[in-house]
Formats: structure tokens, C-alpha cells, sequence
């Protein structure tokens, strides 16, 4: 195997999260190094812990993981597999969900379990502070403002430097940020599913970083027609100008693709050296050019 390029990931450009973290623009989520159902821990993990080492290798700067992913097992692996992190490596993390078995995904943003998730987070990660620790989802049990105002509390206690939320409408943003300082926003969106455009937009104009998730569609997979012939053009698979085109979308985007796989991390990345034009962009059906 050739030994990948640090600049990689690197070909789309850079984005600042907050102010003060520049990372290139195609990052890798970590939900896809764990077992089957995001549960329990991956059939290998030398390979799993393989694949986020060459992420790293290839120029990815930004991953992104959670309590929920096993649960524990990717915050886990990537404990061991990349710390102590390398200069500029940033790790991002998620707390608000809990686990009952495969597929399973449960509330809880309760303030106390916050504080206990932040907790395992940094031993299993390995640090004394997170870069970006991001509610997972709103808990229809709590207040938003409680679970908000909990991030914002260990925030000040020195173990949180930024803040990021997801799953979020127009209206929990809004409150979220009358609470405290909020530089990114998680929602699904990808080259078919644009229900959170409207959020997008908002981080477009304030300079939030907004991070796809299934950008490629998760576990329903696009109907890649409408990609095929750019996709020929460029020498490219459909689901690499899915990417491109989220790249395209707005400067604000930061894809965090993921897989258990090196090949399909390496395919993954090259779509960020694709750059489609403003014409092709627009045949795709999208009028948001930039």
C-alpha cells in the first residue's frame, strides 16, 4: 500500500471552527469503526484503529465521535489508536444519547448524565479538555435549556473549549445560542436530503461550521442517477461528487464521512480534490453556487 498524502484532505481548503481551530475541510466521523449496529466493538480492532491512523496519515485533522458509538468503544479506540494527538488534530464528541442494544438509540440530556458523559468521554479520549463537545440530540424529557446550560457549565469548568449542537431546528439553534457561544451544528443533510437548509443557511451567514452527517445517505443509500454522467466526467464515483458537491454548497460545510474500510477512506477523501464548476454544480438542481 502506497503511503498516503498529508494533503489529502487538504485539497478542499480549510474551515476555522470557532476561531481558533483551522482544519481541512474533509474530515472523518467515527461511528463506522465499531461492531455491527454501531454496537459493541468492531469484528478487528487493529483494523479499525488502522483505519484512523490513516486518516490522520492522509491529512484528516478533524474527527468526530461519540459516548453512543459502541457505546464507548470508538472514543475508545481512538484513545488508543491516535493519543497523544498530533499538533492541529482535532477531536470532536457528543453526549445526549444512551444505548439499549444495536440500532438502539435512547434520550438522556439530563444535566447530571451530561456531566457523567463528559466524564468518560475525556478518560476514554484521553484528554483534559474537549475541543468540541456537541449535544447530541434534544431530550423531549428536558428542558433544552437545561441540557444547553450544562455544556455551558463545564464549558466554564475549563473541560469544554467550544461548543457545537445537533439535530437541531432554526428555533434550537437560536435558543442554544442565547445561552452560550455555539460554533457548529450536526444535522443530516446530503445531496438528497436537504431538510436542514434552512439551519445550513444560518451557519453559512454567522460562520458556524456545519457538519453533514450521513453525507452520503447512511444506511439509505441516494439514488446516485442524477451523478452518474458528472461522475464519468470526472473520473469519479457517484457517492465522491455527492461529497464534492456538499464542498460546493457552502464554505460553511465540513463532511465527516465515515467507514471501517481503508479503501473506501481513501476513495472518501479524494472527492475533496474534486471541484466542480458553478454549471455543474447548478445541473445538479441546486441554485446555492459559491
Amino acid at each position: 500500500m502506497s503511503t498516503p498524502s498529508t494533503s489529502a484532505a487538504a485539497a478542499a481548503g480549510t474551515l476555522t471552527i470557532g476561531g481558533d481551530l483551522t482544519v481541512n475541510r474533509m474530515g472523518f466521523g467515527a461511528m463506522r469503526i465499531t461492531g455491527t449496529g454501531i454496537w459493541g466493538p468492531p469484528a478487528d480492532r487493529d483494523v479499525a484503529k488502522n483505519v484512523l491512523r490513516h486518516a490522520v496519515a492522509s491529512g484528516v485533522n478533524f474527527i468526530d465521535t461519540a459516548d453512543s458509538y459502541g457505546p464507548d468503544v470508538s472514543e475508545e479506540l481512538i484513545g488508543e489508536a491516535l493519543a497523544p494527538y498530533a499538533a492541529g488534530l482535532v477531536i470532536a464528541t457528543k453526549g445526549g444519547l444512551t444505548r439499549s442494544g444495536p440500532n438502539e438509540w435512547d434520550n438522556d440530556a439530563r444535566p447530571v448524565h451530561l456531566k457523567q458523559a463528559l466524564e468518560g468521554s475525556l478518560k476514554r479520549l484521553r484528554l483534559d479538555c474537549i475541543d468540541l463537545y456537541q449535544l447530541h440530540r434534544d431530550d423531549p424529557k428536558v428542558p433544552y435549556a437545561e441540557s444547553v446550560g450544562a455544556l455551558a457549565e463545564m464549558q466554564r469548568a475549563g473541560k469544554i473549549r467550544h461548543i457545537g449542537v445537533s439535530n437541531v431546528s432554526l428555533e434550537q439553534l437560536a435558543q442554544a445560542r442565547a445561552i452560550v457561544t455555539v460554533v457548529s451544528v450536526q444535522n443530516r443533510y446530503n445531496y438528497e436530503d436537504r431538510s436542514s437548509e434552512d439551519v445550513l443557511d444560518v451557519c453559512t451567514k454567522d460562520g458556524l461550521a456545519f457538519l453533514p452527517w450521513a453525507p452520503v445517505g447512511g444506511p439509505n443509500p441516494m439514488n446516485v442517477q442524477r451523478l452518474e454522467k458528472l461522475a464519468r466526467d470526472h473520473s469519479a464515483t457517484p457517492l465522491q461528487i455527492a461529497l464534492a458537491w456538499l464542498l460546493k454548497r457552502s464554505p460553511a460545510m465540513l463532511p465527516i464521512p465515515g467507514t471501517g474500510s481503508i479503501a473506501h477512506l481513501d476513495e472518501n477523501i479524494a472527492a475533496a480534490a474534486l471541484h466542480l464548476s458553478d454549471e455543474e454544480f447548478h445541473l445538479l438542481g441546486d441554485a446555492h453556487a459559491v
